[in-house]
């Protein structure tokens, strides 16, 4: 994801920092979220168990979300030589997002 110039918001002098806002246009991408906790719950998954986790997500849409978080260093995608088999883990850095989505999990007991 390319950098992102600082925004104003509304109309005061606020800006928001771009590292911050680039975290959130990658969390806040529909899908990513959910790839990210099923991964957190299920250490090393295929495809198919991904999509059977995430029923409502397209496959073309699944690869794309896993192609930008495995760009962004999140997801990695393992392959086994000899084999047609393909599995998906989360690197270090998706990792440590636990904490990040124990919160999230924690508000939306509370709010929703």
């Amino acid at each position: 994801m390319p950098k992102l110039a600082e925004e104003k918001v509304a109309d005061g002098d606020c800006k928001l920092c771009p590292k911050f806002t680039q975290t959130f246009m990658m969390l806040g991408k529909k899908w990513n979220g959910l790839i990210i906790e099923v991964l957190l719950e299920n250490p090393q998954l295929r495809f198919k168990d991904i999509a059977n986790a995430i029923t409502k997500c397209s496959d073309r849409v699944l690869c794309e979300r896993l192609k930008e978080l495995e760009d962004e260093q999140i997801v990695i995608r393992k392959t086994y030589p000899g084999t047609s088999r393909v599995e998906y883990a989360l690197t270090a850095r998706g990792q440590e997002l636990a904490p990040v989505m124990k919160a999230v999990h924690q508000w939306s007991d509370k709010w929703c």
